[in-house]
Parts: structure tokens; sequence; C-alpha cells
């Protein structure tokens, strides 16, 4: 007897791989790949609920196919490597951790040629617990499962089967009753919209980077979905620069290639299109990652950038590697999430970085000039405040409108003289309250006198039409006329105590002060979308 060898625990391992991370549409993905692997041109998938309520996923491709021992070493935990390193198969895992993930007994079947018998085992992990060992089943081919292989497959191929499907649904609901078949319906609706984009370039007929695949769940072809929408969108890296150079850890190198888009703004899309071809969303922004032409992860910046900014929603990064590069990337066992090297960081940001401004730049302007057109109604905060008289403001001796100065009586003394803001013949609605374009220093509002007309001047408050608070904030509140007169109340408020506050000496240190809030106001927006023009429609009252 050999000490060394340690077996594992058979039940203990087979139902502890059953927690590997997999959901139904990533599970059903690595199926697939294994049918892609066999070099299958068509895959059919069946997910079925049955009057009693049990549930059953086929999946049937025109691949290869394997003989008695070749579906033994398939069904092996750690199956052999694959001959062709190029094959969208990793460690040997997929077929029986997807598998399990989803359900307690799945089962193999498969033929090279017409003229061979068909070849089947299955994993049955109640059977594997029972037995306490690592034992498969090996059972005659039913006439239904003969039925599914010869729809499915036809002539050669493999035919997987899942059974008793205990994890296929995240709610349970009466056996086989009319809402347990809404859910089966809207899973496979979900499943069809993750394959579209995950196999998008075998799905493509006009993509000739990767060989045609079909694939049709539940006699529904699955069309392909490119999240870069190449037709509208503008690929902003250089060709100079789409090449990476990734130095192996034995000191090799091997080439990834990287790609920038920019899609169309909302506003210059229909809605249909927009939902269609670019379903845009903050979720949706960031590296879409290929291996072999599958994608493995879409979106999220990958520590290269911080979270998603809803100013860089139109911008997707592709990024494209080979199997070469799987230790360089540490790619994981459901081929779904790479890590990139602190240094390959370092050099995607410096090499993304102006795309990412970009972006953004572009985003606030086409939004901001389809919202700039809006009207906000500060009226309301005008006419309150003049019917207030007792509010406590400086008293105006006199006014320049040419050197832009005032003397003033306040708190702090009489005869104050002051540089501000100093307007006459406005209009009366706007007296005290009015948003101008023309504030230049990034503050969010500043003191002025104003008055409708040539004399009479009284305490009032700019806002800055450019500032982020006016832009996401008051555009927002537009469609609630009580929120813009509570913050145009609030900031007159500010620029009346300041000015009833303040002297040559102060008047510095309240500037600052005004400087300071803007400033921080502006980061705490940073990641504040503007406005969609959707949501600036003032909702009308029955």
């Amino acid at each position: 007897m050999n000490d060394l060898i340690n077996e594992p625990d058979a039940p203990r391992l087979i139902f502890g791989l059953r927690d590997t991370g997999y959901n139904v549409r990533t599970a059903a993905a690595d199926i697939i790949d294994n049918s892609i692997a066999a070099k299958a041109d068509q895959v059919n998938v069946e997910i079925t609920l049955r009057p009693d309520g049990r549930k059953l996923v086929y999946f049937g491709d025109n691949g290869d196919g394997m003989d008695a021992q070749g579906i033994h070493r398939a069904m092996r935990y750690g199956a052999p490597e694959r001959e062709n390193p190029e094959s969208l198969g990793k460690f040997g895992l997929g077929l029986k951790t997807a598998s399990s993930s989803v359900c307690l007994k799945y089962t193999l079947i498969s033929r090279k040629g017409p003229d061979q018998e068909l070849a089947k085992l299955a994993w049955d992990l109640d059977y594997v617990a029972q037995q306490k060992k690592w034992e498969m089943l090996k059972e005659p081919v039913t006439p239904d499962e003969q039925e599914m292989f010869d729809e499915l497959c036809g002539e050669k191929g493999t035919l997987l089967i899942w059974e008793k499907c205990d994890r296929i649904l995240t709610k349970d609901y009466e056996p086989g009753a009319s809402k347990e078949q809404a859910a089966i319906k809207r899973l496979a609706e979900s499943l069809v919209k993750h394959l579209s984009l995950v196999y998008h370039r075998f799905l493509d007929k006009g993509d000739d980077r990767e060989r045609n695949v079909s694939i049709v769940v539940n006699q529904i072809p699955v069309e392909p979905w490119n999240p870069f929408y190449p037709a509208r969108s503008e690929q902003v890296l250089a060709e100079k620069k789409q090449k990476l150079v990734v130095e192996m850890p034995d000191g090799s190198e091997e080439t990834a290639y990287i790609r920038a888009w920019i899609l169309p703004h909302r506003s210059d899309m229909t809605r249909d299109e927009e939902k269609a071809h670019a379903r845009i969303s903050n979720r949706s922004q960031g590296f879409y990652v290929y291996r072999e032409g599958r994608l493995i992860q879409d979106g999220s910046w990958m520590e290269v950038f911080g979270a998603p900014e809803p100013h860089t929603s139109l911008l997707r990064i592709e990024f494209d590697f080979g199997h070469e590069l799987d230790d360089a990337f540490r790619i994981d066992v459901k081929k779904s999430r790479i890590l990139f090297h602190p240094d390959l960081e370092d050099g995607l940001r410096d090499l993304l970085q102006p795309i990412y401004r970009e972006a953004g730049k572009r985003a606030r302007r086409q939004t901001r000039e389809q919202t700039n057109g809006q009207q906000i109604d500060h009226s309301s905060a005008n006419k309150n405040i003049a019917d207030t008289g007792n509010a406590s403001k400086a008293q105006v001796t006199s006014v320049d409108p040419a050197s832009q100065s005032a003397v003033i009586s306040n708190n702090r003394g009489s005869k104050i003289k002051l540089k501000l803001a100093v307007q006459s013949n406005v209009s009366s609605d706007a007296v005290y309250v009015d948003a101008v374009e023309d504030i230049n220093t990034g503050e969010l509002w500043q003191p002025a006198l104003r008055s409708s007309g040539d004399n009479g001047h009284m305490p009032a408050v700019l806002l800055n039409k450019h500032h982020d608070f006016y832009q996401k904030i008051y555009k927002r509140a537009a469609a609630n006329g009580f929120a813009v007169e509570g913050m145009d109340l609030l900031l007159w408020a500010f620029a009346a105590a300041e000015q009833n506050n303040t002297n040559e000496e102060l008047e510095p240190i309240f500037e600052d002060i005004r400087s300071e809030i803007s400033n921080n106001l502006r980061k705490l927006l940073r990641n504040v979308a503007d406005p969609d023009p959707a949501d600036l429609m003032i909702e009308e009252e029955d």
C-alpha cells in the first residue's frame, strides 16, 4: 500500500464541485464550447418541462462524435488534454462541473458515424453518494434518447442530457404549472440572448475571424449580437497601437490585440435601434475579452480604470488573445474571468486614457446639447422672495454698473464698497434668482444686485448654467417645481447672507468658500450621469 496516494472522497468532492460559480447560461456555454471544439457547425438546445414538473435539457451537436472509449475519457474529471491547443476547452472539467452545477444526473451519448452504435455513460450524483465511489452508470439507450439524438444530432455527433435539474430555476413553482412554464420560457429567452453575445463571431456569417456555427434554442435560432455595433460606432484606437506584446512567465513573448469603440449617443439612435444594437448602460462599458474568438468577459474596467462612470457608457474595448496567453492571464475554469498583471494594467491605462477622456467629453457634450434647450422656471422663487419683505439682507446705498460695484450697509457697517455683479432692467420674474451663461469662475452661484428698472437694486443670486449641479440636479428637478424653488431659495439665502455679512476684508474669504463648495459639488457629481432627455419630461396630472 502506498501511503502517499490520497484519493478524494467521491461524494464530498463531486457535490462540492457543484458550487464552482456557474449559472445556467454560463454552464450551457461551457457545453457548447465542447461542441465547437468537436468541429460541430450545428448545435441544438432543448429545454423541456414535463407535466409532472421534471425539467430536462438536451444539447445536441453534429460534431466529430466519440466512441465508447472517447466518452469514458470525456466523462473523467480532469479529462486528458485535447490534442488541439486552440480548443475552447481548457481544464477537462467544463462538461462535468457545468453539468453538475445545474443537475444531479447528466448523460453523454455519442457516435462517430451512422454505421456505429450509440455509446452512453452517465454520472448520477445521488448514485455516487450511495456507492461512495467514483462509479458511473452504463445504461442502455432508450427509445426517447435515440429519437432525441436523431433529431438534434443526426447521423453523428454528441447528445448531452441534463436530468434531475434541481438548480435550473431560481424559484420553486408548482410543478408543471403555468408559472413554471413561463419561467422556463424566460430561461430559454435569456439563454438565447447570452449565447448571441458569447458566440457572435461564430454566429455571424459575415465575420470571417471564426468558422460559422448555428445555434438553436427551443427552435429559436440564435442571431449574433455584436456589442461594438461596428456599422455605426467609431473605432478610435490607431492601428499601430492595436497590438500588445505580453511577456510570458518563461520570458517568451506573445501578442494580444485591442480595439476601442465609441458607440453612437442615445440621441442619435431611435429607441428600437438602441435596444437592438447598442444596449447602452453603465454595466455594458469597458473590456470585452475574447479567448480564441469566444467572449469570456463582457464589461467592467478590470482595475484599469475605476468603477463604471456614466459618461463613459459609450466606450467598449475589444480585447483578443489566444490560448498561448492562458497562463499569463490566469484564466479560470469557467473561462469567464482573466486577471491582468499590474504592469499590463498600467500599460493599458496609459494607452486608453486619452480615449477614455474623449468618450466622456463626447457623452457630456451630446447630452448637454440635447437638454440645453430646456428652460427651467425660477419665477416661483422670485415671487416668494419678493413677497417676503422681512428677510435679512444688505441695504443698497448706490450702484455703479460701469465698474460692477456697489456701496451697501450690512451687519459689518455702512458705506461698504464691494465688487459684484450689478444688473439693471432685468425681467421682473428674474430679479432675485436667474440662471446665466457667463459665470466663468467655475462657481455654482454668485451674489448680485439686480433691478427691473434703473434703480431699487436688490440682493440676488446668479446660477451657473454650466456647473454640474445645474446640469445634473436642477434639470432633473425641473419636472418638480417645488424642488427647483427649494434650491433657488437656498442659494438666494446663501447669497443674501454673504452680502449682509461681508466687507472689503472678508470678500475674498467668501469667494473662497463659494469656490470650495462648488468644487466639492462637482467632485460629488462626477459619477452622476447627465439626465437623459426622457428623464426631463414633466408628468402631466390626470
